[in-house]
């Protein structure tokens, strides 16, 4: 089945994708870190049998994976995919994640929180991506007790999840205002309004191809709508300000911009070697390229989001199927952009 980050949409637009994640801890366990080995084990136990069962056809749909059975490529490229998180990639205790079969919806097991419920949609549609998450929330919770306060709502490992447990956020591609430096006055005035900005992976994360997250920072005390208007709010400005750069750069610098899209274009489709760095600094002009009209979504044969998952080291190695050295590597991420450049 054709997974939701190799849907074309997400070369239309400065918003490549929305997630809701919900944190969930199941009553009369510790948190997770203080989980016996036994405790873990029960807890990926109740998890599975309340989605993998006969109830709902939902069920049918996804499959858990045991992190205990992954080599670390093999995580590293599903971290890569957005389908787990670093925190699960190093955990030695009993855990895993639930995936159904278009990657949209993951079920982390044994994370920081007992369960991780995390939907994601192609482009601007928090809403749908909520809609997701609270039915696999209702559907977990017709199982199992979730711990909860009635003064203080979900409780969680991280006091900044209590209360909702909800992290709503947008993955958003802002080449414009990174390269006029603008992203440290962008950091500074989103947290004014309890939000924050992070690197392609989220928490301590760097930017990568000028790819950056934002979501909320708090949840106690707001509802989920409070939380998904205001994100959405937020959101709309810093859009606004990234097409208004882009379009005086079309405007007044176009012979500049198209130099540089084009340039970027030709190194991606004739370099015999490369590095991941790189690559993702001229994957993000390409996809600047798309967005602006310079260059026709048809240049490549997926969109350029999917790509730079593709051209990180755990997707990288998977491809090459043994262990390869920092240069081989390079070569193989060379080969697989000439495939993908037409």
């Amino acid at each position: 089945m054709t997974k939701w980050y190799e849907d074309k949409v997400l070369d239309s637009n400065v918003v490549l994708s929305s997630r809701v994640r919900l944190a969930r801890n199941i009553k009369g366990f510790p948190f997770a870190k203080r989980l016996t080995a036994d405790q873990a084990k029960s807890i990926v136990d109740e998890v599975k049998n309340a989605v993998i069962n006969d109830r709902t056809p939902i069920g049918s749909s996804f499959q858990y994976i045991n992190m205990q059975d992954l080599d670390r490529n093999t995580k590293l490229a599903m971290l890569e995919n957005h389908i787990i998180s670093p925190e699960l990639v190093q955990k030695q205790t009993p855990c895993g994640v639930l995936v159904n079969d278009d990657n949209s919806i993951n079920i982390l097991v044994n994370e920081e929180d007992h369960i991780r419920i995390q939907a994601m949609c192609p482009g601007y549609n928090i809403e749908k991506a909520w809609e997701d998450a609270d039915r696999i929330d209702s559907l977990i919770g017709e199982s199992v007790k979730y711990a909860f306060d009635d003064e203080f709502g979900f409780l969680t490992a991280c006091v900044t999840n209590t209360g909702t447990g909800l992290r709503a956020s947008f993955m958003l591609h802002l080449p414009m205002l990174e390269s006029n430096g603008r992203i440290s006055e962008l950091v500074n005035s989103v947290s004014k309004f309890g939000m924050t900005i992070r690197g392609i992976y989220g928490e301590g994360s760097k930017p990568l191809g000028a790819i950056y997250q934002i979501s909320n920072q708090v949840t106690l005390g707001k509802s989920e709508k409070e939380i998904m208007e205001l994100l959405k709010n937020i959101t709309s400005q810093i859009i606004d300000k990234e097409n208004s750069l882009r379009e005086m750069a079309i405007k007044n610098q176009r012979i500049e911009l198209e130099d540089t899209v084009y340039r970027a274009l030709g190194t991606l489709k004739y370099c015999v070697k490369i590095s991941s760095a790189e690559a993702m600094e001229l994957l993000s002009k390409v996809r600047l390229g798309i967005i602006s009209g310079i260059i026709n979504t048809n240049c490549c044969k997926s969109n350029v989001f999917n790509i730079m998952m593709n051209v990180q080291g755990g997707n990288l190695q998977s491809r090459i199927g043994h262990s390869a050295n920092e240069g081989e590597r390079d070569i193989e991420r060379a080969k697989y952009l000439k495939e993908m450049f037409v």
